[in-house]
């Protein structure tokens, strides 16, 4: 659409809940080369094309920046071995057939595939440990033994982004979907009335008595979904 701000410039409108974070940042170059390779003249310098802040790209760079956005390299992740639950990975590890753009939309709309980069950006956001309780546990495999909760969940439009995730232990992200605790505003959490032991539940809340966050800004909880889980999930 046309940038109401700048004459001739234009802006390219992302759909919402289609967006998905890179587990991985994807540098320009790596060690060999470029990693867009369709940005390279016949002579090996780079062209003009890389100026273009839109411009169209192959299916072989699109593999090579997806295959590397989207690496498995972080061992701390998951906290249980997904491929011996009742979830298959056998899609995740199957080669990206990138011949056709059906094969892309499929891939990098796999569930399964999105649930594993939320939860490796969301716990790297904060920094594995879990923003109710404040512990930091890492069990003997090297696996946080946090999980990458959705405040607002993706059965109810919630998209793949930091800002709607929290790191909460097993029993934090129970009690979160439950509704028996929530999130204000200015980060207090809250405990609902309805929760059998209430005592118990606030002797598990870090002593701040508020949601540890990460020191990123735009990584934080939005107040949108914040005030969504609130209306929608809290048993005040």
């Amino acid at each position: 659409m046309p940038d109401p701000t700048t004459p001739t410039m234009y802006l390219a409108m992302i759909e919402p809940g289609s967006y998905l974070d890179f587990a991985n940042p994807v540098p320009f170059s790596d060690r060999e080369s470029i990693i867009e390779k369709g940005l390279l003249n016949s002579d090996g310098r780079i062209s003009g094309r890389a100026q273009s802040a839109v411009r169209p790209i192959s299916s072989l760079d699109f593999k090579r920046i997806v295959d590397l956005g989207l690496a498995e390299n972080d061992a701390s992740l998951p906290r249980i071995d997904l491929a011996e639950s009742s979830l298959s990975l056998q899609d995740v590890g199957t080669p990206f057939a990138y011949e056709q753009d059906r094969d892309r939309v499929n891939y990098l709309g796999s569930r399964i595939l999105r649930d594993r980069v939320f939860r490796r950006v969301v716990l790297r956001a904060y920094d594995q440990r879990c923003a109710v309780t404040g512990l930091r546990l890492i069990n003997g495999g090297g696996r946080a033994e946090v999980e990458a909760a959705h405040i607002r969940p993706v059965e109810a439009n919630g998209p793949d982004i930091v800002s709607n995730g929290l790191a909460l232990s097993g029993t934090a992200h129970w009690m979160f979907d439950r509704g028996l605790i929530s999130v204000t505003e200015n980060l207090q959490i809250l405990i609902s009335r309805q929760a059998n032991d209430i005592e118990s539940v606030r002797s598990i809340i870090n002593k701040s008595g508020c949601l540890l966050t990460p020191d990123r800004v735009p990584d934080r909880p939005h107040p949108h979904f914040l005030q969504w889980h609130r209306e929608n999930r809290f048993k005040a």
